[in-house]
């Protein structure tokens, strides 16, 4: 078989496949993502006067101005800022926080939610309790719009919300924990959120 017609068969080949791919139909998430970023909106708030596209140093030091207030600690987690939001039960919840950075601005925000009075059996505390107070803070900061997105085998499911630039993903981690991701999509995609939550 000569070059020149394996060549062909090669690029016949991928042809197809990105036909195929163009082809797949389109999630809601996919449709909602497409028009926002096309709306042209930029957002930029996240809580606690923190924001997209603060440098490291502005990190810090918003965060320490809430230190001396109170309102923030270290926290004895991997995310190293502790925040005690209130959430629409009044439980006692901890919110450890600490963003990731490109070309020192500030682009991908994960937040991780427990109560620190869980233990097993306990009714009152468990991981869908958390999701609902989860879910009723993040309502109350960036308002109404949530919707669940799954993948194809209706096994991992998330609660998404997209303003502009801003993705905002919503899950149960564990049997603890609920995870909070906001990143901006100028920057980075979905997928690099996935990514982080393998190494997370």
């Amino acid at each position: 078989m000569s070059n020149k017609s394996s060549m062909s068969k090669m690029f016949y080949g991928l042809a197809l496949w990105s036909l195929f791919f163009a082809c797949q139909p389109k999630t809601e998430f996919d449709k909602v993502k497409e028009r926002e970023l096309k709306s042209g909106k930029v957002v930029e708030e996240l809580f606690l006067d923190l924001s997209f596209g603060m440098g490291r140093k502005d990190f810090f030091g918003t965060c320490w101005e809430w230190n001396k207030k109170g309102v923030l600690t270290n926290g004895a987690h991997y995310l190293m800022v502790l925040y005690k939001p209130e959430v629409p039960s009044g439980k006692e919840v901890n919110m450890h926080f600490y963003p990731s950075f490109e070309d020192n601005k500030l682009y991908f925000m994960p937040m991780e939610f427990s109560y620190p009075a869980w233990f097993p059996g306990n009714e009152e505390y468990t991981v869908e309790k958390l999701m609902e107070d989860v879910m009723g803070l993040l309502e109350n900061w960036y308002g109404e719009g949530f919707f669940e997105v799954t993948n194809k085998n209706k096994t991992v499911r998330a609660m998404v919300r997209v303003d502009g630039n801003r993705l905002i993903r919503v899950f149960k981690k564990d049997i603890t924990n609920v995870r909070v991701e906001i990143l901006d999509l100028r920057v980075k995609d979905l997928s690099d959120m996935i990514q982080k939550d393998d190494e997370a």
